[in-house]
């Protein structure tokens, strides 16, 4: 969905790919005053590294200017945070991503979804619909995950933690 919304604001069409981007769908233009690939794979999540790798190759574009948008178990929901490097906290998809790039130290745009209610497994978890109430405020975490993402691409990591993270 924050996809979606910085394909919108930069006006990039995704479209699927061939060849070495057959799965996953992108577009290329230019977002916060750079040029950018933007991608979604179309592979199961899990499957997420094989389809980033090709897209990476195809580009020529170092792991190093890799942004991952993401969910997050580990921050509350409507919460961004943003980071280079790290686990993979139990994210399949980012363990398929370090491993099909070598690497763990690529940035991320951590989007939160909070801790399931109770006893429910994670895993069922991230695979249901947001509650209603989570659906009201959804639309400005949306935005505000692309506000961050456009700040990060725009001003580098730091800059962009310090605008977008809270205080303590």
């Amino acid at each position: 969905m924050v996809l979606a919304e910085l394909a919108g604001r930069a006006g990039i069409r995704l479209s699927p790919g061939k060849g070495a981007r057959a799965r996953a769908v992108s577009g290329e233009g230019r977002l916060a005053g750079r040029r950018v690939v933007l991608a979604q794979p179309t592979a199961y999540m899990n499957e997420s590294g094989g389809p980033v790798r090709g897209l990476l190759d195809y580009h020529h574009l170092p792991v190093t200017d890799l942004v991952v948008l993401h969910d997050e178990l580990d921050i509350p929901f409507d919460a961004v945070r943003l980071k280079r490097g790290g686990g993979e906290g139990g994210h399949n998809g980012l363990r398929s991503i370090s491993r099909s790039t070598g690497t763990r130290d690529y940035l991320r745009v951590r989007i939160g979804i909070g801790r399931p209610p109770g006893r429910q497994d994670p895993a069922d978890f991230v695979l249901k619909d947001f509650s209603a109430t989570e659906r009201k405020t959804l639309d400005l975490l949306i935005a505000e995950a692309a506000d961050a993402t456009e700040l990060l691409l725009e001003r580098g990591l730091e800059a962009a933690q310090n605008a977008v993270h809270p205080r303590s």
